[in-house]
């Protein structure tokens, strides 16, 4: 499938393109930042997955197909092609650590080149244990352990400090996925950890900051993160999500995947409701290749039409979610995220459109809970506008902010940047490109 969205007369000054590779499907976005800085979906498509699992390559023919072919349905709706992507990276075991450097200042008035020597001992001090960094980033300064200062330049203080945020990940499954992408006849921007991409598109700046839980639920991997500072602080992967949920209900009913997929999504709900015991719901769809609804192999415990009741439905899809949530929860717990300590949830990714699924979250968690979909953006189409494609237009979000890696510190560093006017960042230009050079 793909999406078009509508033209527009503005001059564009930079056109990103972005891929997001799930084991569910592959989808691609183009965006474009026009000279005044607006952004705009140019076109957008998606297809079914082929050849990944569990955010991991598991057939390298299969998955460079399906990702040349989500891409090619993005440029022919944004009617230009690209050169290069951002991807996103769910899998592959990733893992989130924050450093703190400080150096003395001694009082005096804080300079550019006090920064960029701060920048350059935190760079020192990241430490892989023979993984791969995706992100070595700059949340927010401190000056003299007093943290929430955004541009420390022209300030006073004895100490100046930053908070990195670094994001790891095994090595040769970021690899792989890349070659895949490049064997699709596109070079690899940057490979960004789906969270983070994800929290672009779902979360305000005042919610990272205040501190705030996102639950991306894919198919078959869920990433629980945990922002707080204007940063992601901690995250766990768990390998399970919404593909559990239709695995079960397969075999609950001894149907064939892709039915039991549409009666999930059509039919299944997270909450139950009086009515469910009465409303039947055929298990074929009409282009499912049979002659009719009541014709084709015959549901277990289905009647003369092949039809089974809603509340079975919902029984066996309610049964996978306490499983997830019951994960989901112990993983927040882990992270320190429960208690007084907690706060606001928020649910993105394929598995997160379910019906009924934040209440049911809320009830389980005992947090408030609520779904996290892509902001507004103009020639974004409505078919993208969905949980399930959050993560792909946060990865644009991304790409348009750009937001500096302290190994691009250094002889690279340009001082006619300055600092961004964005709280808790701290942006100097396109430096964030060669993540190859340190494989």
């Amino acid at each position: 499938m793909a999406s078009k969205s509508p033209s527009s007369k503005a001059r564009l000054a930079k056109v990103f393109g972005a891929v997001n590779i799930g084991s569910f499907r592959i989808s691609a976005m183009i965006m474009g930042e026009t000279e005044s800085g607006d952004l705009i979906v140019l076109g957008s498509g998606h297809r079914a997955s082929q050849g990944i699992k569990r955010g991991y390559v598991t057939d390298m023919r299969a998955a460079t197909y399906a990702i040349r072919d989500a891409v090619e349905r993005a440029e022919k709706n944004a009617g230009q092609s690209v050169q290069s992507v951002w991807m996103a990276c769910a899998g592959a075991g990733l893992g989130s650590q924050v450093s703190k450097v400080e150096i003395e200042i001694g009082g005096r008035r804080i300079e550019e080149e006090d920064v960029e020597q701060l920048l350059l001992a935190a760079r020192d001090t990241i430490q892989p244990d023979g993984r791969t960094v995706l992100h070595a980033q700059p949340a927010c300064y401190t000056l003299d352990g007093a943290h929430g200062v955004a541009n420390p330049r022209g300030l006073h203080a004895e100490r100046l400090g930053v908070d990195v945020h670094v994001m790891l990940a095994d090595g040769a499954p970021v690899r792989n996925l890349m070659e895949a992408v490049q064997s699709a006849h596109l070079d690899v921007e940057a490979v960004v950890a789906a969270p983070l991409a994800a929290g672009y598109a779902c979360l305000s700046s005042e919610e990272r900051d205040l501190g705030v839980a996102l639950v991306e639920i894919g198919a078959d991997v869920t990433n629980v993160s945990v922002f707080a500072g204007g940063m992601l602080l901690g995250l766990k992967a768990l390998p399970m999500g919404s593909g559990e949920i239709t695995d079960a209900v397969a075999s609950a009913f001894g149907i064939r995947r892709f039915q039991a997929e549409r009666l999930k999504c059509v039919s299944g709900s997270a909450i139950a409701s009086p009515s469910d015991h009465r409303e039947m719901i055929p298990v074929n769809g009409p282009n499912d290749g049979w002659e009719d609804e009541t014709s084709g192999p015959v549901a277990r415990g289905a009647d003369d039409k092949n039809r089974i009741p809603r509340a079975e439905l919902v029984s066996v899809v309610t049964q996978q979610l306490a499983e997830l949530t019951k994960e989901i929860g112990r993983a927040l717990k882990e992270m320190g995220f429960s208690g007084s300590r907690a706060g606001q949830v928020v649910l993105t990714g394929g598995g997160a459109e379910l019906a009924g699924l934040a209440e049911f979250t809320q009830s389980a968690l005992g947090m408030p809970v609520r779904i996290g979909r892509a902001p507004s953006l103009t020639g974004l189409p409505e078919a993208h506008a969905t949980p399930g494609f959050a993560t792909l237009a946060g990865l644009c979000l991304y790409a348009a902010d750009d937001p500096v890696d302290i190994r691009s510190i250094g002889e690279r560093y340009s001082t006619s940047h300055g600092f961004a006017g964005v709280p808790g960042s701290f942006a100097v230009g396109r430096l964030f490109r060669a993540l190859k050079e340190y494989f």
